[in-house]
């Protein structure tokens, strides 16, 4: 997920998302120099359903003060194709 406020924590993503199914793990990508984060997150849903209904339900809903973008995973394997 992008367009993520940068006070936005991990426990915040898991409530939001948890709000959709249930969610495996939150990580918001932060700078190693200073910890401050970069506006990114990744979030593992527990099914592809869950995953999915979060992107239709989450995407360009306003969290923060900032609009998200929620998309599916780019698998590598994908990629190639």
């Amino acid at each position: 997920m992008g367009n993520l406020s940068f006070d936005a924590t991990e426990s915040d993503l898991f409530e939001l998302f948890n709000g959709v199914g249930q969610v495996q793990n939150a990580e918001v990508v932060s700078y190693k120099h200073n910890q401050r984060s970069k506006g990114f997150a990744f979030v593992q849903m527990h099914t592809v359903e869950e995953a999915k209904r979060a992107v239709a339900e989450l995407h360009d809903k306003e969290f923060l003060g900032r609009k998200l973008v929620v998309s599916g995973a780019k698998s590598s394997e994908h990629a190639r194709n």
